[in-house]
């Protein structure tokens, strides 16, 4: 091992570390200028064999900053399963990142003493990049990294960031989810789309219609859907607007543009009453919108799809006769009526965590089926080994009455459909049109199941963010002194309205939701709580406007 230790210290001098750059891996991995990652993204490399070989099992390594500027770039690790780093070891990558480079080689062996690992373990390692200019390099210092410590690895080029976590998982179950190939993707998801469609095809169709106008936000996402559309044998008319061949990256484009602009993407000439559907950069982000005869614009974003995937599942299980508990998690940024139309309409009961990926990816696995989404369009649904042989078993059960083994093999297409790993934009497209084919809706009967409250989001530029301290998964502060209460009296003025704030993981910025009855007394409503915060939580500038 001391070899291989000294060897890691030498060439981490390579790859020196920016003074006074401060890293923090959080949810998203690691984010920021690309040209400050080279330190990074050589660690990572040497973090994915170590991890590894502790799991004994094929890591994933996604260079990307997913919503970012191009001239951003990140890095984010994926566990055997094709899951999110766990929290024990955001920490080891924090530390590892951050280190001196005369210091990189005791911080590894820190690392292998303190979790026991196996220097003897073969080790693997899948990586893959998205279409920034800098992931090349940055992809180099990532392969240097892995084979500095001797690790195996595999280079996907290209790819989404769903695909390369679904790699991950089919490679570690031996093919029981899938053949880790960009092939065997296609391949899984277009096979049980199509064959759901063709299950419900006496009664679906009517209003719906396969026209879809896709914003690929100049990112992988636009070059990976017009590779999926030839395994889809004609099923939809999609066109690509933002492909990458003009345009930046992310730039007024992509799903997050449109969630907090709440208008078309540059680009995009909508067209009314036809769907348009935007990716963020890396795709594990998908919303939806159009714009009617006057140009008003509508947004479907993830209380949309979270809804409609609930809504669809709780039927088709009720038609087969499973007893399988279904469960939508959310946060607190989700639309008031999206919880009160998931409650008392469709009958799921909501469970809210805090902001964060992995938190709703946690929350969701509890349930025998968890559909969970951020309202920016992240997230998918998570079946349980019960409910995936519960599903699998009627499916082929010959004593069901017809009906409900139809509406089992329904819901296993909806298990293959599914990309159980991550938000996963392409898949989480074909969900959409697949269910809305089968209810027969075009996308204003879609839109039309609840109207969303209006809404307004803010930033807040504070000396230090940690002056903020929430609970009740980030609804309510609990610090500093008097903010809940000046918030609560606030709130108190407007019909139907609600307002929450909370610290940013990775900016001294503090973001303001606010919602009410109109527009207009939600954008008051947020504009005054963001004063509050100015004046009670350090705010620095000027005051916001």
């Amino acid at each position: 091992m001391e070899p291989l230790l000294e060897t890691a210290k030498r060439n981490a001098a390579k790859h020196p570390k920016p003074v006074d750059q401060l890293f923090m891996y959080g949810t998203a991995g690691f984010r920021c200028r690309a040209d400050l990652l080279d330190s990074t993204l050589f660690r990572m490399g040497l973090l994915a064999v170590l991890r590894s070989k502790a799991t004994k099992g094929t890591i994933g390594v996604m260079i990307t900053a997913s919503h970012n500027p191009e001239q951003d770039n990140g890095v984010k690790l994926t566990e055997p399963m094709g899951e999110m780093l766990v929290p024990e070891w955001e920490a080891y990558a924090t530390s590892l990142a951050n280190a001196r480079d005369e210091d990189v080689k005791e911080v590894l062996r820190e690392i292998i003493t303190g979790d026991g690992i196996d220097m003897d373990v073969t080790a693997n390692v899948f990586l893959a990049k998205d279409t920034r200019p800098s992931s090349y390099t940055l992809s180099q210092s990532l392969q240097d990294g892995i084979q500095t410590l001797h690790g195996q690895y595999t280079n996907f080029g290209l790819l989404t960031t769903p695909q390369l976590h679904y790699m991950v998982r089919c490679h570690n179950t031996k093919g029981l989810y899938g053949q880790p190939t960009e092939q065997g993707y296609y391949t899984k998801l277009s096979r049980a789309y199509l064959k759901l469609r063709q299950l419900v095809s006496a009664s679906g169709d009517r209003g719906y219609s396969p026209v879809i106008i896709v914003d690929g936000a100049n990112g992988v996402g636009a070059l990976k859907i017009q590779q999926l559309l030839s395994f889809l044998k004609g099923t939809l008319d999609i066109s690509v607007c933002n492909d990458g061949t003009t345009g930046k990256l992310n730039e007024k484009c992509g799903a997050d543009f449109v969630k907090l602009l709440q208008k078309c993407p540059n680009g995009v000439e909508a067209v009314a009453d036809v769907k348009c559907v935007s990716f963020d950069g890396d795709a594990d982000r998908i919303v939806y919108f159009y714009v009617d005869k006057e140009k008003k614009f509508y947004l479907l974003d993830g209380d949309k799809l979270a809804t409609l995937f609930a809504g669809y599942i709780q039927n088709l299980l009720t038609l087969s006769g499973l007893t399988l508990n279904v469960g939508l998690v959310q946060t607190a940024y989700a639309n008031g009526s999206s919880t009160q139309y998931a409650v008392q309409e469709i009958k799921v009961p909501v469970a809210c965590v805090k902001t964060g990926v992995k938190h709703l990816h946690h929350k969701a696995a509890e349930f025998d089926i968890g559909v969970y989404f951020e309202a920016n369009g992240h997230g998918t649904v998570l079946y349980s080994k019960r409910a995936e042989e519960a599903i699998s078993s009627a499916s082929q059960n010959n004593s069901l009455s017809e009906s409900q083994r139809h509406a089992a093999e329904c819901l296993q297409c909806l298990v293959n459909l599914t990309n159980q790993t991550v938000g996963d934009a392409l898949a989480d497209m074909l969900l959409v049109e697949a269910i809305l084919y089968a209810k027969g809706w075009n996308v204003q009967q879609w839109n039309s199941s609840y109207t969303d409250l209006p809404n307004r989001q803010l930033k807040v530029k504070v000396k230090d963010r940690t002056v903020i301290r929430t609970t009740d998964a980030e609804r309510q502060v609990t610090a500093p002194e008097g903010l809940q209460d000046a918030i609560n009296k606030t709130v108190s003025n407007y019909r139907q309205a609600r307002s929450f704030v909370r610290p940013s993981g990775t900016e001294d910025i503090v973001r303001v939701y606010a919602e009410a009855e109109t527009q207009a007394s939600a954008d008051e409503l947020a504009k005054q709580i963001a004063l509050q915060v100015f004046q009670l939580a350090g705010g620095i500038g000027d005051p916001p406007n």
